[in-house]
Parts: structure tokens; sequence; C-alpha cells
């Protein structure tokens, strides 16, 4: 009990002294992460968009395909990126593994469909008929998409804020196609696991410290968006 009560200590210490490596750790971590939301997202909220108003076949079939994504483990993917990126893979001459860009092509992976499936759930609880009326009186495709994502915008906003606590706090990805290298592709959650490995815990605990922080922030901000958007309603 004395060992985890120092450890812990050892962690506060870490965290407000400012310690530049465990900063730089988190940094990075943001950095990857939100690099990766801001490019998906765009994309992401046009197919939930174009599967809740288009009309063309296979639309279930594709939702369904998303749908069963969500469940796919991190290392999945991470494995399956490492085959494409390795020399002997088809994007080998790229140069791209255990690269920051890598990472962020990863975790863009694992959050898209996490976007499209909440990001369809929230348009399609929007009234529909501000896409006919906006269709009626000739207003441009562009400015009735952008009507219709303004309507449900806490829905699409608790779903990027899904997304990112999704991608920030995953492993597998982070450390088949980043390699965990120190000051270039060490994240908060490979960090981690290497400093337990490792019996380093002091920095470990503060780390998580860091990721039960943000995941308090994001429950936080959703239960704000709910509750503003029930007084909206």
């Amino acid at each position: 009990m004395n060992g985890l009560l120092l450890t812990t200590q050892q962690a506060l210490q870490l965290l407000l002294s400012g310690d530049a490596e465990l900063w730089s750790i988190v940094m990075l971590s943001f950095s990857v992460s939100l690099k990766a939301i801001l490019i998906t997202t765009p994309f992401a909220l046009l197919v939930a968009f174009a599967l809740n108003h288009g009309n063309f076949p296979g639309r279930r079939i594709i939702l369904a395909f998303f749908n069963s994504l969500l469940s796919v483990p991190t290392v999945v993917i991470g494995l399956f990126l490492y085959v494409m990126l390795t020399r002997q893979g088809p994007f080998g001459d790229l140069r791209l593994l255990f690269t920051q860009s890598a990472m962020v092509i990863g975790q863009m992976i694992l959050c898209f469909p996490v976007l499209v499936a909440l990001g369809y759930a929230a348009i399609q609880a929007s009234d529909r008929r501000v896409w006919e009326t906006s269709r009626t009186l000739g207003a441009p495709t562009w400015f009735t998409i952008l009507t219709v994502f303004y309507e449900v915008r806490f829905g699409l906003l608790a779903a990027v804020l899904t997304g990112f606590g999704r991608i920030i706090s995953e492993v597998g990805i982070s450390m088949m196609v980043g390699g965990n290298i120190m000051g270039y592709t060490r994240n908060i959650t490979t960090a981690i696991a290497l400093e337990t490995s490792k019996g380093e815990f002091a920095q470990g605990i503060a780390l998580g410290i860091v990721l039960l922080a943000l995941a308090f922030l994001l429950t936080a901000l959703l239960s704000y968006l709910q509750g503003s958007k029930e007084l909206t309603a």
C-alpha cells in the first residue's frame, strides 16, 4: 500500500513539475489524434449524410459494414496497416512505417466507422423536412447539407468527441505502425505499456492520470451537449 502511495506521489510530481519527457509524449499523442480526427471528420460525415439521404442500392449493406467495423480490435487494424506499409507491402516505397504519418492513417481508419455510424444516427434524428424544404426552394446542395448539419450539431459534435476518445486511447495501431520510438512516435498508451513492462510505474501512472482526466472531460462535454440539446428541443 505504501509502495502504491509513493508511486502515485511520484507520478503527480512528474505531472506538476512539467517533466519534459512526459509532456512531450502527451503532446505527441494529442497532435497525432487531432490530425486524424480533423482529416477524417468531413469525409465521414458526408458519407453518413449520403447514407441517410441518398437513394442508391446497397445503402443498408454499407451501413451494416460500417457498424461491424466498430468492434474490430485495434491490433487487427495495426496488423493490416503494417502489412500494407512494410517494405514488401504494396505501399512500402512510401516509407511510412514507424512514422507519425502511419499512426495518423491508422487512427483515421479506426475512427472513420465510428464517425459514420454515430453521424448517421444523429442525422437520422433530424427533421427530414429541412432537407426537402431546402431542395424545394432551390438552395445549393452544399448549403442544404450544412443546414442539416447545423440542425443536428450537438449529435455530430458528440460523435466527434467519441471518435477522438476512441483513437487517443488506442494502443494496437500505435505500437505496430509507430514503433514506440522515443521523441518521435511514442504516445501515451505505448509509453504506459513500455514503462509497465519495465517495472517503472510512476510515469505510467502519470500518463494514465492524463487519460483519465481526458475521459472525464469528454464525458462532461457529452453530458453538457446532451443537456443543451434537451434545452433547445
